[in-house]
């Protein structure tokens, strides 16, 4: 059993993400989920009503780890300072995994993308340690946006 499970907050457009994500993830599923309560009486806030009966978390997984998205409104955004690892075999996939993740080409460096939902991947090759222990090889990761294995 996965002892941690990322949360991810979004305003009102997780279940979006979610099937976004199962379908970029060839082995993506939806697991699960919740729904808010129908009406006050099942504790749902006055200014909650336009939420009654819709998503509230849904559980999901992609690449063996499961996460949650929840619906909770506009209070937070993500950031950089939090990203997801793809570890990549080769440069088919991370082509792959950057052409459908990578949204925001002014917040891409070093295998750093941000996806259309604002969420933070590090698309890298498998061997990125070894890759790093070659001369040079910190310029040039500093210099790209996606990593192009060549170089190294």
């Amino acid at each position: 059993m996965q002892k941690i499970v990322p949360n991810l907050w979004y305003d009102g457009n997780a279940r979006e993400a979610v099937e976004y994500y199962v379908s970029v993830f060839s082995n993506g599923r939806i697991v699960g989920g919740s729904k808010y309560p129908e009406s006050a009486s099942d504790g749902l806030a006055d200014f909650q009503q336009e939420l009654a009966g819709k998503d509230l978390t849904i559980d999901f997984e992609i690449l063996g780890t499961k996460f949650t998205a929840i619906n909770a409104g506009p209070d937070f955004k993500f950031n950089e300072s939090v990203s997801f690892v793809v570890p990549c075999k080769d440069q088919e996939e991370i082509d792959y995994y950057w052409e459908k993740l990578s949204a925001y080409p002014e917040n891409e460096q070093c295998g750093w993308c941000k996806d259309k939902f604002g969420l933070s991947w590090q698309i890298v090759p498998e061997n990125m340690e070894e890759l790093m222990s070659k001369p040079g090889a910190f310029k040039t990761m500093m210099r790209q946006h996606k990593i192009v294995i060549s170089e190294y």
